[in-house]
């Protein structure tokens, strides 16, 4: 199983730095960049909704399922 987190897509797109994003989530940079690098182990609902509020985003957006090979 393997989940793939776009937020760096989602980012660009709105030209949005790591920093800018944290900021108007409310959590760290330090946090923000595992949650963008995929390095996470679980994300809470709320931090997911306020992402997407200020991404103006659907959460598929920044989370994509990809089945092993």
């Amino acid at each position: 199983m393997a989940i793939i987190v776009n937020l760096d897509v989602m980012m660009a797109r709105r030209k949005m730095s790591l920093g800018q994003l944290a900021n108007q989530v409310g959590i760290t940079q330090a946090n923000m960049s595992i949650l963008k690098t995929g390095k996470a182990k679980a994300i809470r609902f709320s931090t997911l909704n306020a992402i997407c509020a200020v991404l103006d985003c659907q959460p598929a957006d920044i989370l994509e399922y990809r089945a092993d090979d």
